[in-house]
């Protein structure tokens, strides 16, 4: 199966389309991806093949959230590369997708990618996911915050949560095994505002891969203490 056959596979298992100008457009950004990691740690995954399933395919299956879907505006905290904020932005071009990364010359990056693909519905800013969180332009101000970043979800939980508006969702893409993780969550997710909503698993086409979609709904306002400084929130998570 070629990477178009497979990507209109992995789309058609999230109920949308696949058009060959998006497949373009991911190609573009895998070509960008390699060139830039040579100079900047971008990413361990740097095969073709590799790229196509655990990057673009992970990211576009945030979409197994109906919330996702039905989002006008969304932040990815702690973005890195662009995943799954990129894909996403590519998927749906009427969302307005904010890329948040505390590292310049992954910003840098970002936008050469926003340039060279034509997303005009992205925009990037330069922030640790902690102080974004306090900035009023910013805090509760996003139908969806998303995140794959490698963290517990206690903390995830104190870093996203925040940016997203009452009534709106935390998306986070996690691994095989969360049962645990998310229980030793539920108190930190109460206090932050949140409620767990679903836990979804999700495959990855052509691959024994198995990971999980977990929504949390923003049912009230996260108490202004939070997030705390980084350091706190990744030693002391809140239990």
């Amino acid at each position: 199966m070629d990477f178009y056959d497979l990507m209109c596979k992995s789309t058609e298992d999230v109920g949308m389309q696949f058009s060959r100008e998006q497949y373009e457009k991911f190609i573009d950004f895998m070509k960008l991806l390699q060139e830039w990691n040579e100079k900047i740690n971008l990413t361990a995954i740097v095969e073709d093949e590799e790229i196509v399933k655990k990057h673009f395919i992970d990211s576009i299956k945030a979409f197994k959230a109906d919330e996702v879907k039905k989002a006008k505006n969304m932040i990815d905290v702690g973005t890195g590369a662009g995943f799954p904020g990129i894909p996403i932005s590519i998927m749906q071009e009427n969302l307005e997708v904010t890329l948040l990364d505390s590292l310049n010359k992954r910003i840098n990056f970002l936008n050469t990618v926003i340039n060279k693909l034509g997303l005009s519905n992205v925009k990037t800013i330069h922030s640790r996911a902690e102080d974004g969180a306090r900035d009023s332009k910013l805090r509760e101000k996003f139908d969806i915050a998303t995140s794959r970043a490698v963290a517990n979800m206690s903390v995830l939980s104190e870093l996203c949560l925040p940016y997203a508006k009452v009534g709106g969702n935390f998306i986070a893409l996690k691994g095989p095994s969360v049962e645990q993780e998310i229980n030793e969550s539920l108190n930190a997710i109460k206090v932050l505002g949140g409620e767990l909503v679903n836990i979804c698993e999700i495959n990855i086409e052509d691959t024994e891969l198995r990971h999980n979609l977990v929504t949390v709904r923003k049912i009230k306002e996260c108490p202004k203490n939070y997030p705390r400084k980084a350091g706190l929130i990744t030693k002391n998570p809140i239990k």
